[in-house]
């Protein structure tokens, strides 16, 4: 009898084992180049620790903000490479694997935050995600409002004329660079993390982002303009990769995108509120806040700037152009 112990302590034992590498958890990593002071990192947070709630604790996923894990470029890529599981970034970036779904970046495409907002439950927008993932296999969960772009400088801006021979820092994608050039400005593609030292240093004078992205990064301290131009309203797609994706099981593939889309929507609501507080932060703030005629800047783009050269089919711009929305509040 006593000689069968040490058997059936090794079979409980190997039981255990098993059951406990069946159980074992999965760390993930999620990465954006956002400040840890705004929602898009505050609700990646909230996003890691929910997965990990409502999977039991399979997943530890850490959140890395800030570019600590790379430029956008970087992290895009890392998706592939397999050195990133999740990342948040722009369409912009997703269209140098799949060109047509940065016509969502063609300047005045969407009027305002729920135009862009119903684009996003719109055939249009599910045609363009499936286009990006039959692609490369990375898959768009969710999408987060980031902001109306607008144009901060040193020098005052009323009309399109006004940015002639401008040096403006714009991110190196060849959509957000169609209204400064098309406008006659010059235009600098510096990394995000290097902005507010070439903007302090003058190498150069002016940046276009959304007022939100204008506070976190602290903008407002080398800049003594802000003029509206909403040439561009922004969105973040939240994307895993497709190494991840191929083995999550149908329930949790449910939850990472549940959360996703949660998490998203939480993170709207606050850029959208924080929007309208932030003019009079900025006029409180020394700077010089105003409006312009965006009708002349959108002109000015569609006379000089065609969609094919992007790889853009006007097609996808007509039916965007036509989705119809609840007029902002």
């Amino acid at each position: 009898m006593t000689a069968k112990w040490p058997v059936l302590v090794a079979a409980a034992l190997s039981l255990s084992i098993t059951a406990g590498a069946a159980e074992a958890q999965t760390k993930l990593k999620w990465a954006h180049v956002y400040e840890t002071s705004e929602p898009f990192h505050t609700q990646s947070v909230w996003a890691s620790q929910e997965i990990a709630k409502r999977t039991n604790g399979r997943y530890q996923i850490d959140v890395y903000p800030a570019s600590q894990l790379g430029k956008e470029t970087d992290i895009n890529q890392g998706l592939s490479l397999g050195s990133v599981d999740v990342i948040i970034s722009g369409s912009s970036f997703a269209s140098r694997s799949f060109a047509p779904i940065g016509v969502t970046y063609y300047p005045y495409i969407f009027r305002d935050a729920n135009h862009l907002l119903a684009y996003t439950k719109s055939d249009v927008f599910k045609e363009l995600a499936k286009g990006y993932a039959d692609k490369t296999g990375h898959q768009i969960l969710a999408v987060t409002y980031y902001g109306a772009r607008h144009t901060s400088s040193n020098k005052p801006i009323k009309t399109c004329a006004d940015m002639k021979g401008l040096k403006i820092r714009v991110p190196d994608v060849p959509a957000y660079l169609a209204m400064p050039r098309a406008c006659g400005a010059n235009t600098a593609p510096i990394a995000f993390a290097e902005v507010y030292l070439a903007l302090q240093n003058g190498t150069v004078e002016a940046q276009e982002n959304p007022l939100t992205t204008i506070e976190a990064k602290k903008f407002y301290e080398v800049q003594k303009h802000i003029a509206l131009t909403g040439h561009i309203v922004d969105h973040l797609n939240t994307v895993i990769s497709s190494g991840l994706w191929k083995k999550l099981s149908d329930e949790d593939k449910k939850i990472f995108t549940d959360v996703a889309q949660e998490a998203a929507a939480r993170a709207t609501a606050e850029i959208q509120a924080k929007e309208k507080e932030l003019v009079d932060f900025f006029k409180q703030k020394g700077l010089t806040v105003s409006e312009v005629d965006k009708n002349d800047f959108k002109e000015t783009v569609l006379k000089n700037v065609t969609f094919e050269s992007f790889g853009y089919r006007k097609a996808d711009y007509d039916r965007i152009q036509a989705i119809k929305s609840e007029p902002a509040l």
